[in-house]
């Protein structure tokens, strides 16, 4: 073979050079990420962490992963990349959360069709400020440049978090009991689910998403559907350490239908107060937009709560002027009782 038919990685489509100086470029955004336990350097062949740091006697860890699924494509349309990121940690430390843990470190894999140092930073920058959110360590991860198998200026990200917890405040099913309230902490919109049937609603590849809309309040569809998912770590990990709290649901992909009856014993259900709900705009265009029947819509989407706590009934006051004092807008949603199946809306 002649010398100017020779290959390389680089001609084939992968820059080794711009994936060691993206390394650098995100240095600085990971050593914001800080916590004691994790020096949140980056650029060995693993992640350190040290439990002893952290301060537990008998520790169990609790580990998490999930990526950020179709909300991608609204990422891609809009051309805004700094976002996703956080809605990649949330989906994991939220989990986690549920468990009763504090979230230790986190770690993401982003690939790409062509590593485009300002779009990768962009996501990475959301990582960060995920973790400084969640109050956990970026402690490493990884960036695979695969030409040909994404589109030019696509890519995917997946996440993984660590948490740890101490063996007697670990929350499992058994600890909910029938009478206990429900408080509600608010979503931001749909965070991270049901975008698949979103997505097909608002015909997202011709729709105009950046078009106010006074259905939105103002809003235009494309920031109301980007909108990150919010993360509960430093809200609810107060109450945890207190003992307030007997249960956690995540609500996430399958709605109230699938999650709240995760965090309880057999033999329980949930009564929803209807008129407490808080369903955010963007829920009502989409269920109008789409004709979507209401039981699918409660089964699809979180519809406005995006964390649902389980709490004595004596200690539900106490509980919200915690979450109040900690800036969430928490509000009693229902109950557990034994006299219904599921949930009841």
């Amino acid at each position: 073979m002649a010398s100017n038919d020779s290959y390389t990685y680089a001609k084939a489509g992968v820059s080794i050079d711009a994936g060691n100086a993206l390394v650098k470029a995100i240095g600085p955004l990971v050593k914001a990420t800080r916590r004691p336990g994790a020096d949140a350097e980056i650029g060995g062949f693993g992640g350190f962490f040290d439990p002893k740091a952290a301060g537990y006697t008998d520790p169990l860890l609790v580990a998490a992963n999930d990526g950020v699924g179709t909300k991608l494509r609204l990422a891609f349309l809009l051309g805004r990349h700094d976002t996703v990121g956080i809605d990649c940690v949330a989906m994991c430390v939220n989990d986690i959360l549920c468990c009763g843990a504090k979230p230790l470190f986190f770690l993401d894999y982003l690939a790409v069709g062509k590593n485009i140092p300002e779009q990768v930073a962009a996501v990475v920058s959301g990582v960060a400020e995920g973790c400084v959110q969640a109050g956990c360590a970026l402690i490493g991860g990884e960036t695979a440049e695969m030409p040909g198998f994404y589109r030019p200026g696509e890519y995917d990200i997946a996440g993984f978090a660590v948490g740890v917890v101490d063996r007697e405040r670990m929350l499992g099913a058994q600890q909910v009991r029938s009478g206990d309230v429900l408080v509600a902490l608010p979503s931001s919109g749909l965070h991270s689910n049901g975008y698949s049937l979103a997505r097909k609603v608002f015909d997202v590849e011709r729709a105009d998403l950046r078009r106010p809309l006074e259905e939105l309040g103002g809003d235009s569809l494309g920031r109301a559907l980007l909108a990150p998912t919010r993360i509960y770590v430093k809200a609810v990990l107060p109450l945890l350490e207190s003992g307030l709290v007997r249960g956690i649901a995540h609500i996430t992909g399958g709605g109230f239908d699938e999650n709240l009856p995760r965090m309880l014993p057999p033999g329980l259900g949930i009564r929803i107060d209807r008129g407490a709900l808080r369903v955010p705009k963007i829920f009502d265009l989409l269920r109008q937009a789409g004709d979507i029947p209401e039981r699918e819509m409660y089964s699809t989407f979180n519809m406005g709560v995006g964390m649902a706590l389980a709490l004595a009934r004596e200690d539900a006051d106490k509980a919200l002027s915690i979450l109040r004092w900690a800036g969430e807008d928490a509000y009693v949603l229902g109950e557990v009782s034994r006299d219904v199946e599921g949930v009841q809306l």
